[in-house]
């Protein structure tokens, strides 16, 4: 799967232009609203829950085009719920944006 580091910043800049405050501040509720996502990953127990914040996750990640996000958040709706593997795999993307 690959992974583009720019392309969340590439996304915002089309949507905003080039105000480098705003960018910074949608990356930060980006990053918040995907976190609160893969919280409630964590917590739930039920498929349900499960597949509800992976298909917001997708949502999200399809918002900013952020393909390998949303390839994995689809991979997750249709896991076991609390599979770790999937859990990992979305902490891991999720870091690299933090960080990208």
């Amino acid at each position: 799967m690959s992974y583009d580091p720019g392309a969340l910043d590439a996304a915002l800049a089309a949507a905003v232009g080039e105000d480098i405050a705003l960018i910074a501040d949608l990356r930060v509720a980006f990053m918040e609203s995907a976190d609160r996502q893969l919280d409630l990953l964590s917590r739930a127990r039920c498929d349900a829950n499960w597949e509800l914040a992976a298909w917001r996750l997708k949502g999200l990640a399809a918002s900013f085009g952020l393909t390998s996000l949303m390839a994995i958040a689809d991979e997750a709706a249709s896991s076991a719920p609390g599979d770790p593997r999937i859990l990992r795999q979305i902490r891991m993307t999720l870091d690299r944006l933090r960080n990208g």
